[in-house]
């Protein structure tokens, strides 16, 4: 039995001895999640360097190395491997990602668009944020808001990297036993020349005036992007071009934007026209992108019954609006309501009411953006003054009393 058991313990002894040592793994020295939508880890720093391991949008990393932009990052499985910066969200932007998605959620959309081309979704409204997820072609996107940029590149964060331990100089011996000598003495200064009285005297003649320097040329603008905020289907939340997102509203209705650009589209209510069904319509356009506001013009169409085609029933041009535009289609009259800034920079909201093919402003009221967001936001897709509690409106009324006379 001892010789046994001596047996068994010389063969382990000799499989650990055989075993591959595991190499000391670098301690970590900062947290990182995934940006894009997929990421591939190098190996080395070589762009053709063979993939060590490839990664979804959101998964965790352990931040190893750094060299400038480039950072050396281990996965949860242990392997590593070298990326771009740019392409990682810290934990602070990953939590900002969420709540994001969590609060735009409640917007309402103004209006479905589809994209041209695969699409990335941006972080940030900048063109260097990390893209973490990509539209495929031909699908739709709700829009939610937007907002205009400078196109500047930020240069990246510096990471936080672990203190490093300075090194001590130990001085030799024989630096401690030469002993310092002092500096040699200046030497003398040299003698002023024979006639330095009259080099000394100013000359008579004047000197030419200098030529005038150039003026600097002003800066030139610096160049912008229109990014909208957008949510698909599945409440991802994120930032794209503008340029890159068609509004998808029916062609019969899109062909009087007269080259402007749609910015949102809703529907106010249906019109049955013999055996179809069309859609009132409610739009805002502008007439070129790279502005601070988003419509500079809305208009309302009808789908005219004698006609049978779309007709305008109310258009305003030249303003200067900014999103929210609301919408409700319940009640007797659909309503809406647009936020359009005054003469002295301040901000109004108007309500209009739509109602036998009449468009009619019924209020006007101070616009506090502020409260906007704060309001809770239960009842975003169908907002609008509430219905008046005594039955139909004054002009309803009115109109029913008429018919009554001559009938």
């Amino acid at each position: 039995m001892t010789l046994h058991r001596a047996a068994i313990y010389v063969l382990a002894g000799f499989l650990v001895s055989c075993s591959p040592e595991q190499p000391n793994r670098p301690p970590a020295i900062g947290e990182a999640y995934v940006g894009p939508a997929t990421l591939n880890l190098r190996q080395e720093l070589a762009p053709k360097s063979p993939v060590s391991a490839t990664l979804k949008h959101g998964d965790k990393l352990d931040s190893v190395e750094y060299r400038r932009r480039f950072v050396r990052v281990r996965t949860s499985q242990g392997a590593e491997g070298w990326t771009d910066m740019r392409q990682l969200l810290t934990p602070e932007q990953m939590a900002a990602l969420q709540r994001m998605a969590e609060s735009v959620s409640q917007y309402p959309s103004h209006g479905a668009a589809s994209v041209y081309e695969p699409l990335n979704m941006h972080f940030e409204p900048n063109r260097t944020s990390p893209g973490f997820w990509q539209i495929p072609e031909s699908a739709k996107v709700d829009v939610i808001g937007h907002k205009l940029t400078p196109r500047v590149q930020p240069a990246p964060a510096a990471p936080v990297l672990a203190p490093k331990p300075v090194p001590q100089r130990r001085k030799t011996k024989e630096r401690q036993s030469q002993t310092k000598l002092p500096p040699p003495p200046l030497p003398p200064a040299p003698k002023p020349p024979a006639n330095w009285v009259a080099l000394s005297v100013p000359k008579e003649e004047a000197e030419e005036p200098e030529a005038p320097k150039p003026e600097p040329k002003p800066a030139g603008p610096v160049p912008s992007d229109d990014w909208s905020l957008v949510r698909t289907k599945d409440g991802k939340v994120g930032w794209v071009l503008t340029r890159m997102l068609n509004m998808a509203i029916p062609d019969e209705v899109a062909q009087y934007a007269e080259g402007h650009r749609i910015t949102s589209y809703f529907p106010l209510g249906q019109v049955q026209d013999g055996d179809t069904v069309k859609n009132n319509w409610l739009w805002t356009t502008i007439v070129k992108g790279l502005e601070p506001y988003e419509f500079d013009s809305f208009r309302v169409f009808v789908w005219s019954k004698k006609h049978h085609r779309y007709e305008t029933a109310y258009i305003e041009r030249n303003v200067v609006g900014h999103f929210p535009v609301k919408v409700n289609t319940t009640g007797d009259a659909p309503s809406f309501t647009v936020v359009l800034e005054t003469n002295d920079g301040g901000l109004v909201r108007k309500t209009y009411t739509f109602d036998s093919y009449r468009i009619r402003m019924v209020k006007r009221e101070p616009y506090n953006p502020r409260a906007e967001v704060e309001a809770p936001k239960a009842a975003a897709n169908a907002p609008g003054p509430p219905a008046p509690a005594g039955g139909p409106s004054l002009y309803a009324r009115l109109k029913e009393r008429v018919k009554r006379l001559f009938h």
